[in-house]
């Protein structure tokens, strides 16, 4: 018996040194593979980017996103340099293509008189005018004060949003194709909205020509004042411009 008890313990001590040497073991193992590991992975910069974003990045790295691709061009600018340029140089005689008349910018306006007694109007306008030309508008402000009309200088009167650039274009196209022939009885635009310098203004009653905006969520029918400046030095060149463009003008009766 005692024996048998004297032997447990050797036998104990036997397992527990055998379970040291395999954890040493393995220790060693996993050293020497994380070692060869490091060795093996790339050292430069743009590998271990690509690494970390194979593997879906780690704590404190981060992943690189796939490069997003360029919006299309607005296909009025596409026009304008394939089809309305040789069209001007011919008609025009210019020297240089980059004399041709290009858009410089369109400004929409809603004017909101009633914004003196009606505390939302601001904020409607404002709301549609984002929707119509998917851009947040400004809101202007009397300059003077003006007993007769119970304005003071810094009143809220109107909310304005200038276009530039590929939104500059969409939104044209919109205009021309879209919302002007929605006008009820539209027989087209007058030419009188020309203001000697290249630049066209034009006044829409309505708001709801544009498809963007539900009838259903809007308060008030309103208008609004849209000018189409341009770099052309008369009228004769922004008019011609602006039919390239697509602009419905009303044709010249010559009376025989």
């Amino acid at each position: 018996m005692l024996d048998e008890e004297t032997q447990q313990p050797e036998d104990l001590n036997d397992s527990e040194e055998m379970a040291e040497d395999k954890t040493e073991e393995s220790g060693e193992n996993s050293e020497g593979g994380q070692n060869e590991q490091l060795a093996e992975e790339p050292t430069s910069g743009r590998q271990r980017r690509d690494r970390v974003a194979a593997r879906g990045g780690r704590s404190g790295d981060q992943v690189l996103e796939a490069p997003k691709e360029p919006p299309p061009t607005p296909r009025l600018y596409q026009q304008f340099k394939e089809e309305i340029i040789p069209i001007m140089v011919r008609e025009f005689n210019y020297g240089n293509p980059m004399e041709v008349p290009r858009l410089q910018k369109i400004v929409l306006n809603i004017g909101v008189g009633e914004a003196l007694t009606n505390g939302r109007a601001i904020e409607s306008a404002t709301r549609d005018l984002t929707v119509i030309s998917g851009q947040k508008p400004v809101v202007t402000v009397a300059r003077k004060s003006i007993a007769g009309f119970k304005l003071r200088e810094g009143n809220p009167i109107g909310t304005a949003v200038t276009l530039r650039g590929p939104r500059m274009y969409h939104f044209l196209d919109r205009l021309v194709n879209t919302a002007l022939p929605r006008i009820r009885d539209f027989r087209g635009l007058a030419r009188r909205g020309l203001d000697g310098r290249g630049n066209y203004t034009i006044g829409i009653r309505e708001q709801i020509i544009f498809p963007e905006i539900d009838y259903n969520e809007i308060d008030k029918i309103r208008g609004l004042q849209v000018t189409i400046a341009t770099t052309a030095k008369n009228d004769a060149e922004a008019i011609r411009l602006l039919e390239l463009y697509g602009m419905p003008f009303i044709k010249d009766t010559v009376e025989a």
